[in-house]
Formats: C-alpha cells, structure tokens, sequence
C-alpha cells in the first residue's frame, strides 16, 4: 500500500514567523472573549481595532485554556507537524481511517453565552460520523450538533443524548479526516490534571508534563486517548512565549512594552508587528499576519507500506460561525 505523508523537511527558520503563527490564534480567541455589549459598542466583531484590545479585554481565569484550545485548532488546520505527527499517533491508536485531517473548533466562551462552532457547516456532511470506539454504527455527528450545544447548559438535554455520545458536549475539537469523513471526540486541558473522560470522547490533548514521558498513551481509567504536545523547543514552549507577548502587548495599552518586559529580540521584533498594525481591526491583522507563516515546512513522502487491519450565525470570524447558544438549540 502507498501512502503520502507529510514530514518537516526544514526548521523552524526563523523565530519571529513562528511567533507570529501562535500570536494570530490567541488574538482571535482574546477577541471572541470579549463581552457582546463591548463589542457591540464597537460597531461588531469585524470592527474592533487592535488598539482597543487593552481596554475591551478582562483577564480571566480561563482565558490561556481557550487560547491552547484555538491554537491547536488552527495548529491542525495549517498541518504543524509539531502538533499533527502526535494526533496522528492518537488517530492510528483509535482506528480513524483517512489521511486529510482537519479541525471542527466546538467550544464555549468563558461567559457561556457564545457558542463556537468552527469550520462546521463547510466540512461535516450528512454523512459525516462520530467514532466512539464502541461495537454499533456510529452515529451521525451532524445532526446531533444543536443537542450538543444545547447540552453544555441544559442537563435535560444531556439525558436525551444517545448514551454512546452522553458526554460529547465537554469535546473542545472534533478532529477527524475529510477523505473518510470520521470523527473523533477531542478533549483538551492547558492543565492535564484536569483532563476528564466521558462517554463519545476519544482524544484529550494537554501540554507534555516536563519530566515525564511525552508518548501518547492510553489512559485505561479515563477510557481516552491522552496525547501531550512536547514543551522544550517545540510547540508548548513557543505558545507560552507567544501568550507573553501578548500580554505584554495588552499591558503596554498596544504600544512598544519596554525592553525589560520584553529582552529578547525575536519576541520584540514579533510585537512590532502588532504595533504597526493597531489602528486595523483585530479580524484584518489576524489575516495579514497568515501570509506570514514559514513557507516549505513540509514536504510529501511517499512511502510503501504493510496494510495492516486496526482495530448560521449572527457573524463570520476567520471562518468561525458565531451564534448565540439559544439559537442552536
């Protein structure tokens, strides 16, 4: 059998681009946390210019959690080999056939009154399936999206759901492959403490805890699939220092931080670039800085091997249908 694979072929070249590529999706996530009455005030979501981010955005708790989540997410889409090699594994282990994986972003804004559900009206098909890795014909994801969403804050509507999907509504992503149309329950924590199974959950994605083994694992009494993504000089490492400059950003009210805030020179020279940019609206930096990215990361390989048998919304955000909750359920 010849499979096409795709390997990293170059390093990361250049420190300042592989900033930019973590600071785009936590400027996005930082923008969809931000109160509606705020963003009202604002003239809407697509007109909430950089600049006004220090004064629009409240700390929260969960806040680092959502970003990792959106940065997985767009991780995912744009095939970082950092991240797809160890999902990759996780997939293989939970039997998802197909080999063009993608990302559905299911999940909710801290304040719960936002639902986010990414990508999904353009990849999910009528036929498109969840896997829950129990012995019965997988059922349609699509049609049990609104009860899903629905679910995160009715507990009447949890009870409704068929029991091999009862807990689906805590997944954060639906990771799966577009050429099998198979889906996959993903679950992820920014502290793995806090990972939890559930009944339609396959996968949960947390930071590699340094120290210990960054393998992916079956976690036998979660019942779930636990990949890590690797810290020193890998993906969690460059999320971290992208989050600070973000801060940093915010803390300087969207202007140069201070050198003894920011003293490495790729982290400045990332923030420069969000400098120069504050008078945009924040949904128009996020695009400009795409084209930024590190451009022939990776390469296809092909390579024989043994076949072996394993087991709408009120407005658009980088390809995010946002909807208030009430309207999908």
């Amino acid at each position: 059998m010849r499979l096409i694979k795709e390997r990293q072929i170059n390093p990361i070249e250049s420190e300042v681009l592989a900033r930019i590529s973590i600071i785009r999706p936590i400027l996005t996530s930082l923008l969809i946390g931000i109160k509606q009455d705020v963003v009202d005030e604002m003239g809407g979501i697509n007109n909430v210019k950089l600049k006004m981010l220090p004064r629009a955005y409240r700390p929260g708790n969960g806040d680092i959690g959502f970003c990792f989540e959106w940065a997985i997410h767009d991780a995912i889409r744009h095939q970082d080999p950092r991240v797809l090699e160890r999902l990759e594994t996780a997939a293989r282990r939970c039997r998802l056939p197909g080999r063009n994986f993608e990302s559905i972003l299911f999940g909710l804004e801290k304040s719960g009154k936002v639902q986010i559900i990414d990508t999904a009206n353009h990849i999910l098909t009528a036929d498109s399936r969840i896997l829950t890795g129990e012995r019965a014909q997988p059922l349609k994801l699509k049609g049990y999206l609104n009860m899903l969403s629905a679910a995160f804050n009715r507990p009447e509507t949890r009870k409704a759901l068929p029991s091999s999907i009862s807990g689906l509504w805590k997944a954060d992503l639906f990771f799966g492959t577009t050429d099998a149309d198979r889906w996959l329950g993903t679950s992820l924590k920014i502290n793995p403490t806090q990972l939890e199974g559930a009944r339609g959950l396959r996968i949960g994605i947390v930071p590699a805890m340094q120290g210990k083994s960054d393998k992916v694992y079956l976690d036998d009494k979660k019942n779930i699939m636990v990949c890590p993504i690797p810290y020193d000089g890998s993906f969690m490492e460059l999320f971290y220092t992208s989050w600070g400059i973000v801060q940093q950003f915010i803390a300087a009210d969207a202007q140069m931080p201070r050198e003894v805030s920011l003293p490495v020179p790729a982290d400045r020279q990332a923030v420069k670039e969000l400098v120069a940019r504050r008078e945009f609206p924040i949904v128009d930096v996020v695009d400009a800085l795409e084209p930024l990215a590190q451009p022939n990361l990776t390469e296809q390989v092909n390579q024989t091997v043994d076949l072996v048998t394993a087991k709408e919304g009120e407005s658009i955000l980088n390809n995010a249908i946002i909807a208030p909750v009430a309207s999908l359920s």
